[in-house]
């Protein structure tokens, strides 16, 4: 068990400088950075060389009988948070019966729909992101595809698109459309959603390749070299060869590379030549259409990367190159270790990495990439569904700041009848969570996915805590003060709804199990829930608004507790 006295959390920059929290944080925020388990297995670290065993098949854990915490636990790793509602679907359903009924689910309404249809398509918006935050919040917290949201954010996290470095007018819709791709191929298949983000408008501009040209000889330029690198080394195939497990090939000790700077000149030739669908700036309907070719700004000579060469056909040669990178052995690996990461635990053991990794790369049928076989194999296996992990001190994962809100707003709620939904931008970090999806500041996302704490016990075990990138005695201070507000008053209107859990206020131990269930999962320490049910019961029933006070209580000590923000 790691004690966070213990920790030593990096600044806010995520820079190298470190720092052990302070005794008086520690007891303002509840201890909220004893991470109790932040993963079992390899971090990555510990490379190994030549082939690894073949992965065995998923050993998928389904229960006679399903309880309601076994389910409030599944919808943590599978959603943006569990409600009451959903609990009883998960039981009456089963895990993969839930799964399917969220696979076949449509969406509801598309980000780029909704601005428009609520008026953001006016020219007064042309320069601004007026729509985006509000769009986002709702679709996290209302909409029903819950799943497809969480794999969705998922993606986003890994093919990292932040509104902030995106260099286009109507900016609102040209990331609503991108987070868009994302989520309309969720359940597709990763080839198909490499290609997506390759054409769209966003993912160009983000990172730099649109309106990419040739060589010129003449003048000593060359292409970009921005998408060609980040492809490969962020979205597809990482920095290292890896075995089927994600473990790291080694020849004499020392990683292999995956790549060279001259396969990424090589590939950086074949994205050159696209551009915006049409020149039309007055409405933001461009940024919806994929991106088109320029023949005269596109290379037509050879270009040759990881052993493929490709020259000249436009377009063609862009989903050639794709191709062969979507079938390169560390892509099954790569992708799904870092899926892994984002929806169950932190440091997935190699053998739950390999079985999801070859589900990605033979789904039973002989498909490679399909996103419906990589989740179930992610949410059904045993090291997800095993209640034997929950006695583990080593599993599972710090939860995402914005996730710690959308868990309570869907615990209890949350709507706004003006669908003004604002919360707005929250990646404060002295005000607010530190973080806002769709708000990346860099390609890196807010955290990478290798990230350890430095002189910390999680680094010193070889094990890693991406979220801890964006944690420290700043970040804790503002998210316990932005949340106790937001409990106790909402944003705007968009409020939770009190009345279910009121009706428990008058016995604070049933008021601490519902809460613990539908925000912990029935994980809160018995130590945890003796301490809130004593300072509960120090709210005197007859005492001026003590109902609301004493829900307000509960909700706010379970939300700051390290039992809630460590995710098993």
């Amino acid at each position: 068990m790691l004690d966070g006295t213990d920790l030593c959390l990096a600044d806010g920059g995520g820079g190298e400088s470190a720092h052990a929290l302070s005794p008086a944080t520690l007891a303002l925020a509840s201890s909220a950075l004893a991470l109790a388990a932040c993963g079992g297995g390899s971090s990555g670290g510990g490379a190994t060389s030549g082939a690894a065993p073949p992965a065995t098949p998923p050993v998928i854990v389904v229960p006679q009988t399903l309880t309601a915490t076994q389910a409030s636990r599944f919808l943590g790793q599978a959603t943006m948070g569990a409600s009451s509602a959903s609990i009883a679907a998960v039981v009456a359903r089963g895990f993969d019966g839930w799964i399917d009924d969220q696979l076949a689910m449509p969406r509801a309404v598309r980000h780029w729909d909704w601005l428009a249809s609520n008026g953001y398509n006016v020219a007064g918006n042309i320069n601004n992101e007026a729509g985006f935050d509000p769009t986002m919040w709702r679709q996290l917290i209302a909409e029903p595809d819950q799943l497809r949201q969480r794999v969705g954010m998922a993606l986003l996290d890994l093919l990292v698109v932040g509104i902030g470095g995106v260099n286009l007018n109507w900016r609102q819709f040209a990331m609503a459309a991108y987070v868009d791709v994302l989520l309309d191929n969720a359940f597709g298949n990763y080839r198909q959603i490499l290609e997506a983000v390759t054409f769209n408008a966003a993912m160009g501009s983000f990172l730099t390749f649109l309106n990419n040209r040739k060589a010129n000889a003449t003048t000593g330029a060359v292409p970009d070299e921005n998408y060609a690198r980040e492809l490969m080394q962020l979205f597809t195939l990482g920095l290292a060869q890896l075995n089927m497990d994600g473990t790291v090939k080694t020849s004499g000790g020392v990683p292999l590379e995956t790549y060279t700077p001259a396969d990424v000149s090589g590939l950086a030739r074949v994205f050159t030549g696209l551009n915006l669908a049409n020149n039309t700036s007055s409405t933001p309907d461009r940024y919806r259409l994929p991106m088109v070719m320029n023949a005269g700004q596109h290379e037509t000579g050879a270009a040759t990367f990881l052993g493929t060469t490709v020259s000249g056909e436009g377009t063609a040669a862009i989903k050639t190159a794709l191709d062969a990178i979507f079938a390169h052995p560390n892509v099954p690996p790569f992708v799904s270790k870092q899926l892994i990461q984002r929806l169950v635990t932190s440091n997935p053991s190699p053998a739950y990495v390999g079985r999801v990794a070859a589900a990605f790369a033979d789904n039973g049928a002989g498909v490679r990439g399909d996103m419906k076989a990589v989740v179930k194999a992610i949410l059904l296996d045993t090291d997800a569904r095993s209640d034997a992990a929950l006695a583990s001190a080593t599993g599972g994962k710090l939860r995402e700041p914005v996730m710690r809100l959308t868990a309570w707003a869907r615990a209890f709620g949350v709507n706004s009848p003006s669908n003004a939904w604002s919360f707005g931008d929250t990646s404060s970090t002295t005000t607010r969570l530190g973080q806002t999806m769709g708000r990346s500041p860099t390609v890196f996302n807010f955290f990478r996915p290798g990230y350890a704490p430095p002189a910390s016990t999680i680094s010193a075990a070889g094990l890693v805590a991406p979220e801890f990138q964006i944690t420290n005695e700043q970040t804790v201070i503002a998210y316990v003060n932005y949340m106790y507000a937001l409990v106790l008053n909402g944003s705007g209107d968009s409020k939770a709804d009190y009345a279910a859990i009121l009706a428990k206020v008058g016995d604070a131990q049933a008021l601490v199990d519902e809460v613990n269930l539908l925000l912990a999962a029935g994980q809160l320490s018995a130590a945890t829930v003796s301490a809130m049910k004593a300072a509960i019961d120090s709210i005197a029933t007859t005492a001026t608004n003590a109902s609301q006070n004493r829900v307000n209580a509960a909700i706010v000590l379970t939300l700051a507790s390290p039992d809630f923000l460590t995710v098993r």
